[in-house]
């Protein structure tokens, strides 16, 4: 196989004239013939002024471009779209199977023997690997890290649980418009992804966990020299990678035990429920099904063992100072394949061999005393999920994890939006809110609007959290006893699209149930009655690709024409 700048050459009906022009216009970039007759390693660059996540992202790209060559490569960097949770509209989930299509394209038309991806903000790594997963060139990635933590009278803050709970003392008038501003200068006080473990941490972490970054890369901070080392040793082990034929790809590390050991310990984290969606969509282009029931298997025999928000108390920056992703993969050791590979050479067995435990650290528990008994995600299903649906129960109140209430029923995002806050909604603490046509068809993207705001007048009583329901998603940052991923969602033909105002909701998240109270002749009369009510239909361009062609959450939001053709029922 043809390699370096060799590689991949454009099409003129004359392949020596194709290195030669190559040649001949790399060259007005001031490359010599050693330079460009080496192993090539690409490096993508994510870079953005509207990602404040991906900060570093320049001083990481010379870094691995410094390491590249310490090893003998060339690195050549090239950009690719870059996806900012907070600057992306509709929502930053529509546009991640854009960034995973250029991506792979990027990486499949242009001269490289081996790429590294580096990303951070919530859809970025799982665009990064479900481009990797259909690329047939080896690949590393570099997460950005997460930021540093602020502080506000005398306590820490962190982006983005603090976010929303201080948003939410901001709404039921506990604090004054002064005083929320004053935290919004100081709830990011550093570059990098969210501190907190939420979908950008979630995800990084998976990508240690199954061996697709360095040690510890998940979880080193983006601000601290550690971070600039990995970067360095990622760009090494990338050019390794470039020079052997053998290497292997993304593919072949994604096991099906790999992907097992991310559930462990997705489970064992308190990690975002995004990344049930991501990952379903990443083995969908390995030709698998995302095992819910095995996720749900291991949510009830593996508890909680780490002790950061939204499920516990503290930062990332602990997280990795306890020990991070190895730390944590030796207390859950006895359901961790060992054998597992990694993209730099060693098994996972191996890296968990070499972990020291850091005395007195209480970060990360063991299984003998975790932070809580039960794991990170339930898995429901019942009348109103014929396909599943999932629950952040290390996260939810207690007390409401068995609940039955009245339905308070929302049409759209938009609906909500504009009655939530009205003191003419007819709402009490005991109901339970429910969003729909809120899916990836129906809002359109997939919003992370499940975590519906208590209404206004009942945050002003004091009410902290409800029943919410939806089939939309929620920030992996939020907190409480919340439904979501519904599939199928309602504007795809789901029973959620039946519920009305007054019905009777049955949530029992111990039995794994979310159904809606009426009899079934009652139920099935309403489901003949169903309109399916995605978006207006676009006319062109992405938009209509996308309503067209977007799966259900439980198949990963992917679209149809991505995944394997081969896919394994199991």
């Amino acid at each position: 196989m043809s390699n370096g700048l060799r590689r991949k050459l454009t099409s003129y009906g004359d392949q020596g004239f194709s290195l030669f022009l190559r040649k001949a216009f790399i060259k007005a970039m001031g490359y010599s013939d050693d330079a460009l007759d080496r192993p090539i390693v690409g490096i993508a660059n994510t870079y953005s002024d509207f990602n404040p996540c991906h900060g570093n992202v320049p001083q990481l790209i010379e870094a691995t471009k410094r390491g590249v060559m310490l090893a003998g490569a060339m690195p050549m960097v090239f950009p690719t779209i870059s996806i900012h949770e907070s600057f992306a509209s509709p929502t930053s989930m529509y546009l991640r199977n854009l960034m995973a299509m250029e991506t792979e394209e990027m990486i499949r038309a242009q001269p490289m023997d081996a790429v590294v991806l580096i990303g951070g903000c919530d859809k970025t790594l799982p665009a990064q690997i479900m481009a990797a997963a259909s690329s047939e060139i080896p690949a590393i990635f570099l997460p950005t890290g997460p930021m540093a933590v602020g502080h506000h009278k005398g306590e820490r803050l962190g982006a983005c649980t603090d976010c929303r709970r201080f948003w939410g003392r901001f709404r039921a008038g506990e604090i004054d418009e002064a005083e929320i501003a004053e935290v919004n200068n100081k709830l990011a006080s550093s570059i990098g992804t969210c501190t907190v473990m939420g979908t950008a941490s979630t995800m990084a972490n998976l990508t240690e966990v199954m061996g697709l970054c360095l040690p510890r890369a998940g979880s080193a901070p983006a601000v601290e020299s550690e971070r600039v080392r990995l970067a360095e040793e990622t760009g090494r082990v990338a050019a390794r990678l470039a020079m052997d034929e053998a290497a292997p790809t993304v593919r072949d590390i994604l096991t099906p035990q790999a992907i097992r050991n991310g559930l462990v310990a997705l489970q064992a984290m308190g990690g975002s429920t995004n990344a049930v969606v991501h990952l379903a969509a990443i083995t969908g282009r390995l030709g698998l099904r995302l095992d819910m029931a095995e996720l749900d298997r291991l949510g009830r025999s593996i508890p909680l063992l780490v002790d950061l928000q939204p499920s516990g108390q503290h930062y990332m920056e602990q997280f990795h100072e306890a020990g991070g992703v190895p730390a944590l993969l030796k207390a859950v050791r006895h359901e961790i394949d060992g054998s597992a590979p990694t993209v730099y050479g060693r098994t996972i067995g191996e890296i968990i061999d070499d972990v020291v435990d850091e005395p007195r650290q209480t970060i990360i528990r063991t299984v003998e005393k975790p932070l809580k008994p039960i794991g990170t995600i339930a898995v429901l299903h019942g009348n109103l999920a014929p396909r599943g649906a999932v629950i952040k129960q290390s996260a939810a109140s207690k007390d409401l994890l068995q609940h039955i209430g009245r339905a308070v029923v929302f049409d759209s995002v938009e609906d909500m939006t504009l009655r939530i806050d009205s003191d003419d909604l007819d709402v009490n603490a005991d109901d339970v809110l429910v969003l729909r046509n809120a899916g990836p068809k129906g809002a359109p993207g997939m919003p992370e609007a499940g975590y519906l705001p208590i209404p206004r007048k009942l945050a002003r009583q004091g009410v902290k959290d409800m029943v919410r329901i939806s089939d939309a998603r929620m920030s992996g940052t939020a907190f409480g006893t919340i439904i979501l991923h519904i599939a199928p969602e309602a504007a795809d033909g789901g029973p959620l699209a039946i519920v009305r105002t007054g019905d009777h909701i049955r949530l029992d998240v111990e039995g794994r149930r979310i159904d809606l109270d009426i009899d079934q002749a009652e139920f099935d009369r309403r489901m003949l009655e169903v309109v399916n009510r995605p978006s207006p239909a676009p006319s062109r361009g992405y938009a209509k690709l996308y309503q067209e062609r977007v799966l259900q959450a439980d198949e990963g939001a992917d679209f149809d024409f991505l995944q394997s053709e081969e896919i394994d029922a199991r």
